[in-house]
Parts: structure tokens; C-alpha cells; sequence
């Protein structure tokens, strides 16, 4: 004989409670799927850094310090916020393509060049990954871009304006020696920003009452012969134009100024300030530097290249070193002393 319980069907009250446990069930478990994808880690955004000068991101040169330290600022700290894959060229342009399709194998969010030649390897091997540029000397001028106020493509970033400040670099240096009339101009022609800079000396030369020595090199292995071969023509001041190659070597080169007793003008003021040259006239590069990590963040965060138009220098600077015009035996005239906006003395 059967039990009485074992056929007598449950109370509707039960029913609904073995419903609704059922339901809680299936609820809980359709939303673990979810709750244990909130809980992934945030993708961390990664930036290639392209550089012409030798060295690794322990050992980079120390121009680049305000862009990574405007990074820091903005919460972007290498391995923990951001991947930083930073890749030189080892002094050499031809290795700027191979090391911009790394930046592509490494699936960079965005790539940051500081030269030319970089920007220019960069654009060829990508029209999607946006790129952002340290001061460079003439966006429009290479090609890069085609438009200040409004980029085209995937490239913003900042200008030196290179090609603009050539001009009066040479006019500074022909106020500080008003008898001069050689000038040995130092130039890195493979670099595309240096023929630009040459034609506008070029044009300015004459109302200055100068004529001009084009001493190219290719390596600064070549330094100790441009100098002699230019000794030969009895030049009386030094300009060099505005390419990496002389900031990796700028030790060098005003080593060669000094002896060969040429007042010289730079493109850089840390070649007055580090490398003891006596005058540079330049844009406040680490102005420049902190603008452009401000538009990797602003990237990052959603913004498109085009939409950010290329910074331009707000003020420039211009540096004398007395202890240098002291060696070389050169007196600046007062009325330039009081236009420089630092004089070391």
C-alpha cells in the first residue's frame, strides 16, 4: 500500500516557492558571466616613442624630461598606467621605418616621433594610429600635414617653427659680430627640415651683408672633417641648423667652435646651457614637450588628431654665454645683452 504522501500533490503556496527558487537560480547564475566581466582589469593604453638619439628609456636624453614629466602628471606612470615602448634609431634615419612598424606590432594606441624623418616613417606606415609630434621644425613644409589650424589624418602635435627662426638666428649672430661676413653653416641635408632652413638663410644672407658656407655632414663622425675643410675658407662665425644629429653630438660641436674660435648661434639653448655655446636662439622646447604629452593624453582619452590643431611657440628665448664670448675674445654689444632673456655669466 502506497503512503498518502507520496501521491498527494504539493499545496499551490509550495509551488510558487520551488518557482520562484528556480528562478533566483537561473538569474544568478546567468549574471555571473557579467559580474566577473566588470571585474576584468582596464585595458592600459600603450604609447611608442620614436627617437633619433642613441639610448634606452633609463638612459634617454634628458631634452625629452618635460614630456614625460607632464605624463606623470596627468597619472600616466610606465608599467602600471601606461606601456611605454620607447624605440631609438640609434643615430640613424634609415632605421626609423622598421622601428615605426614595430610600434605596430606592439599595437600602440599612439606613437610619439621627435623628429622628422621619424614623423615622416610613422605616416608612411600608418594612416589609422594616431601620431603625435614633438616639436618639429616644419609640418607643412615636409609634407606631414597640410594644414596648422586643422590636420588632416592621424598627425597632430607641436612646431618649432624651425624654417621661420632660421633667419634671425643669423641676424643675432651678425649683431654680436657686426664685421662678420663668412658664415660656415652646419647642416644635416638628409633631414628634410634642413634644405628648408638653408633656403630661408639663403634668402636673408645678402640684406645681412654675409655669404654663407654650407658644410654638410652625415654622421658626427664627419665633424672634425667639416671643420678643416671649412677652416679653409677663413669663416668668422658658426650657424648650425635645427636637426637631432646636432643635439646627440652638441658637445662636439661646440668643442669644434671653440677651437677653431668661431662665435656660434644654435637652434637649442642646452647647447649654451649644457654644451657651453655662446648664443641660441630657439621656442621654449620644454614648453613645446609638455603641449604635446597634454595631446597624447587628450587622445587617449577620445580626442581625434584632426581636432587638434598643431601648437605653435608662444614666446621664444635667446641666451648668451659671456664665459664663451669671454674665451673667444668677443665683446657683445650692450644693446644685444639687453634683448637676451638669459645671460650667463
Amino acid at each position: 500500500m502506497m503512503r498518502r504522501r507520496e501521491f498527494i500533490a504539493p499545496s499551490p503556496r509550495k509551488r510558487r516557492h520551488a518557482t520562484l527558487i528556480k528562478l533566483f537560480t537561473i538569474v544568478a547564475v546567468l549574471s555571473t558571466p557579467i559580474a566577473v566581466e566588470a571585474q576584468q582589469p582596464k585595458k592600459i593604453p600603450r604609447l611608442c616613442f620614436l627617437t633619433f638619439d642613441p639610448g634606452t628609456f633609463q638612459s634617454r636624453s634628458a631634452r625629452f624630461e618635460p614630456f614625460f614629466n607632464r605624463l606623470n602628471e596627468l597619472g600616466y606612470v610606465d608599467g602600471q598606467t601606461i606601456t611605454i615602448d620607447y624605440l631609438s634609431a640609434e643615430g640613424r634615419n634609415d632605421r626609423f621605418a622598421e622601428i615605426a612598424t614595430e610600434c605596430l606590432r606592439f599595437k600602440a594606441d599612439v606613437i610619439a616621433v621627435t623628429t622628422t624623418p621619424g614623423a615622416l616613417a610613422a605616416k608612411q606606415t600608418t594612416q589609422t594610429v594616431p601620431i603625435v609630434m614633438l616639436p618639429l621644425g616644419d609640418p607643412v613644409g615636409v609634407g606631414l600635414v597640410s594644414n596648422i589650424a586643422r590636420p588632416e589624418g592621424n598627425i597632430t602635435g607641436t612646431t618649432a617653427m624651425t624654417s621661420e627662426l632660421s633667419p634671425k638666428r643669423l641676424e643675432l649672430l651678425k649683431d654680436a659680430a657686426p664685421s662678420m661676413s663668412r658664415v660656415l653653416v652646419l647642416s644635416y641635408l638628409v633631414d628634410p627640415i634642413a634644405p628648408l632652413q638653408v633656403k630661408t638663410l639663403e634668402a636673408a644672407a645678402p640684406s645681412l651683408g654675409v655669404k654663407l658656407q654650407i658644410q654638410e655632414i652625415r654622421s658626427g663622425d664627419d665633424l672634425p672633417a667639416a671643420f678643416d675643410a671649412a677652416a679653409r675658407q677663413s669663416p668668422e662665425g658658426l650657424l648650425v641648423t635645427a636637426e637631432s644629429i646636432f643635439s646627440v653630438n652638441r658637445k662636439r660641436v661646440t668643442e669644434f667652435a671653440a677651437r677653431y674660435k668661431l662665435p656660434a648661434i644654435y637652434p637649442w639653448s642646452v647647447m649654451v646651457t649644457d654644451a657651453g655655446g655662446l648664443m641660441a636662439y630657439d621656442a621654449n622646447e620644454p614648453d613645446l614637450h609638455r603641449h604635446a604629452a597634454n595631446y597624447v593624453d587628450r587622445i587617449l582619452k577620445g580626442a581625434k588628431p584632426s581636432d587638434l590643431p598643431i601648437h605653435q611657440p608662444t614666446n621664444v628665448q635667446f641666451v648668451i654665454n659671456l664665459k664663451t664670448a669671454k674665451a673667444l675674445g668677443l665683446t657683445i654689444p650692450p644693446e644685444l645683452l639687453v634683448r637676451a632673456d638669459t645671460v650667463i655669466e
